[in-house]
């Protein structure tokens, strides 16, 4: 009888911290040793001059989900977590959206339903909350978090799904007492209408105006004031697809003061700008995202950002909508930019656009990319170390890279339901040309071998203060965690 499942022979593994040749011995969907002369296998692969990296966690992604005007996403948890497995993606965590007058419960009820009989890796969900009416802050949501529901999200923008400042404390201070993550979109609201109802008004519709729209100020306000709300209750909190070097900066600054802030950044704010808006025709709806990319000076922020502990987490904040009318044309053909389904793909490209333009040039070592594309993200969503890293008695989940393997990006290679990429000509080096979920070959070269269904969801443990006083930071000045003191 073989002492394992599976050997992967000969590669070098890389995980946050380290990097070393090593063989990897799978057994039960499990990593059970790490060395050389393992022993024999029911199979072994030849992984010399592979790079043997932990599966990618991508933790902010949008699959099956109605957006606020009810506008389905092209990706359904089939072909979302297939085009995931294909990048290099063993496990994801998309939304179980609430829109306002829904039960939480409900939601993500629908949420299972919908992923259950689909997916093809592992999954958690981040809730969606939207309307912290007394039923859901009361009973709803705390339950839901004792239920490994351990992280949510809130908007300070769009009308159908942002909350005030006030229900954003209250969320934040539950989060607090359960022991969740609150993830928050933050741009200032009515700043983005000003602006936008005065480019309407003057015949400012094409999709170049989004960008203008979403001026940089909406989100370095926002951001300073969500951080200044979690830092008066002392909660932790995730400022999700950051674009601007003052949101950035603001960021940093608060985890230099002792604060639990968070940052998350995408390949939009490092691959795409404005310009790619101010395209022909309707063309630049294809990269109307909010935030939107910004110009060539914000994008080496964001780099910097990666380097220096602004960021911990780079995600994909894929939001597939197809350019038709059942997407980002569901207007019409040629729609106002207020009208313009946001979002842009990038689940499936999103490891290989960093891997090639951080470790390839130099900009991130290889072990910050694993960091930054799976460990963190396994660690603040509280799904490590099964996920996240090599190391025995985690999950089997492996990416074996070819970190010489140039690919051009073009629709067609993708596997998402989107009729575009916005990276088409792109060319990257290296792409994973194994993909392992739980010790099970998920993609090999270019065939997926994976069924529907056979993805698992992923139970969570919040974990609450112990003691809400001695959790308390040291004061930054009179004001400093005031709210903590009132729970």
């Amino acid at each position: 009888m073989a002492d394992y499942d599976l050997i992967l022979e000969g590669g070098t593994v890389a995980t946050a911290s380290d990097t070393f040749d090593a063989d990897v011995g799978i057994r039960g969907g499990r990593i059970a040793a790490l060395g050389t002369k393992l022993g024999s296998a029911a199979r072994t692969i030849d992984a010399r001059g592979m790079l043997v990296l932990p599966g990618g966690v991508d933790a902010h992604c949008h699959i099956e989900q109605e957006s606020s005007t009810l506008l389905m996403t092209a990706d359904d948890y089939y072909s979302g977590s297939v085009s995931a497995a294909f990048g290099g993606t063993t496990t994801f965590v998309p939304f179980a959206a609430q829109h306002k007058g829904q039960s939480l419960r409900d939601v993500v009820r629908v949420a299972h339903e919908r992923a259950g009989p689909k997916s093809v890796i592992d999954y958690a969900f981040h809730l969606i909350v939207s309307d912290p009416s007394e039923q859901v802050m009361g009973q709803e949501l705390p339950a839901l978090i004792m239920d490994g529901y351990t992280s949510f999200k809130v908007y300070m923008t769009y009308e159908k799904l942002k909350i005030d400042d006030a229900q954003m404390l209250d969320v934040l201070t539950l989060a607090r007492e359960y022991g969740a993550m609150t993830m928050v979109h933050a741009e200032n609201n009515d700043v983005i209408n000003w602006i936008s109802e005065r480019l309407l008004s003057r015949g400012y519709t094409a999709p170049k105006y989004h960008a203008i729209s979403h001026n940089p100020i909406a989100e370095s306000e926002a951001s300073r004031r969500a951080i200044d709300l979690a830092r008066l209750i002392d909660a932790p909190l995730l400022i999700v697809h950051v674009s601007t070097p003052e949101a950035a900066a603001s960021i940093l600054e608060a985890r230099n003061r002792g604060l639990k802030v968070y940052g998350e950044t995408c390949p939009q704010y490092l691959f795409l700008t404005a310009d790619d808006l101010d395209k022909e025709g309707m063309e630049g709806a294809k990269f109307c995202c909010s935030p939107p990319p910004r110009d060539k000076a914000a994008q080496e922020a964001i780099w910097l950002g990666l380097k220096n502990g602004t960021f911990q987490v780079f995600s994909s904040d894929h939001a597939p909508y197809r350019f038709d009318e059942t997407g980002k044309l569901n207007a019409g053909p040629n729609p106002t930019f207020k009208k313009i389904a946001n979002g842009v793909p990038g689940l499936e490209v999103r490891l290989p656009l960093l891997f090639s333009e951080g470790v390839g040039t130099g900009r991130l070592t290889l072990n910050e990319f694993v960091a930054l594309t799976s460990t963190n993200a396994a660690k603040l969503y509280g799904l490590h170390p099964r996920k996240g890293t090599i190391a025995v008695g985690a999950d089997a989940d492996i990416a074996v890279w070819d970190p010489t393997w140039k690919r051009t990006i073009t629709h067609s290679l993708l596997h998402d339901n989107v009729d575009y990429t916005p990276y088409e000509g792109r060319e990257v080096t290296g792409w994973p040309r194994l993909v392992l979920s739980r010790g099970r070959v998920l993609v090999e070269g270019e065939t997926l071998h994976a069924e529907r269904g056979s993805g698992k969801f992923l139970d969570r443990v919040p974990v609450p203060p112990k003691d809400p006083a001695a959790t308390l930071n040291t004061p930054l000045d009179p004001a400093a965690n005031f709210g903590a003191r009132l729970l």
